[in-house]
């Protein structure tokens, strides 16, 4: 059944991208210059690469289906490292392109360590992080298709089946369901994301809006 693969797929791509998002995290802090020491942030930098630097498919094949075998378990594993990978670097950068000023506050009345990661940068940081899981998820569909074609689970598996027997007509709509359910999370994920980004924008402005206040009345 098609449509049951293909919500194994979407399974796939949701689970391996929360993996992913939960170790970006820490990852990303790790990697981040302005947060970490030069010399952790640099070796984090080069392990976040090394981690991009092998697709889905590679990492399926050589490391996730020799140690938990063929299904979807094996692809939801490495969607969920090499999204470690992306979203680790990209939580880097978002992290370095913090305003200092809530850091300085966390620090003034009293945070320490976690405490002004937790109160100083992360709330800066999150919606921005959340779009990227967002995005992230979008494009872990795709790859949950392509990596059951290598034994992984989903509708790839179906996919490669149908073709492989010469079962034109079930591969036509293997396609046909992998095409509206990508058109589908492409909608509903895009439509958050936005409303995320027009919230943390409109929570800018209005924290601009109460400093210029505070200033004019003193």
């Amino acid at each position: 059944n098609a449509v049951t693969a293909m919500i194994e797929s979407i399974q796939m791509a949701w689970l391996g991208t929360i993996i992913g998002a939960a170790l970006s995290l820490p990852l990303g802090f790790l990697g981040a210059k302005n947060v970490s020491s030069p010399v952790v942030a640099n070796v984090m930098r080069q392990i976040l690469n090394a981690i991009r630097a092998f697709p889905e498919l590679i990492l399926a094949i050589a490391i996730f289906i020799p140690i938990a075998g063929l299904g979807p378990v094996a692809g939801t594993l490495a969607i969920g490292i090499h999204s470690a990978g992306t979203l680790g670097k990209l939580t880097a950068e978002a992290i370095e392109g913090i305003d200092e000023g809530p850091v300085e506050a966390a620090r003034a009345v009293g945070g320490r360590g976690l405490q002004v990661q937790r109160w100083g940068v992360l709330p800066q940081v999150l919606p921005e992080l959340i779009g990227f899981w967002l995005y992230r998820f979008e494009i872990n569909i795709r790859a949950s298709a392509v990596l059951g074609v290598v034994g992984a689970g989903g509708i790839g598996f179906l996919l490669q089946q149908t073709i492989v027997f010469g079962r034109w007509p079930q591969a036509g709509m293997a396609i046909l369901v992998v095409i509206v359910a990508t058109i589908i999370v492409d909608t509903i994920s895009g439509g958050i994301r936005r409303r995320i980004i027009v919230g943390s924008e409109a929570k800018t402005v209005a924290e601009v809006d109460l400093m210029a206040e505070t200033d004019v009345a003193a």
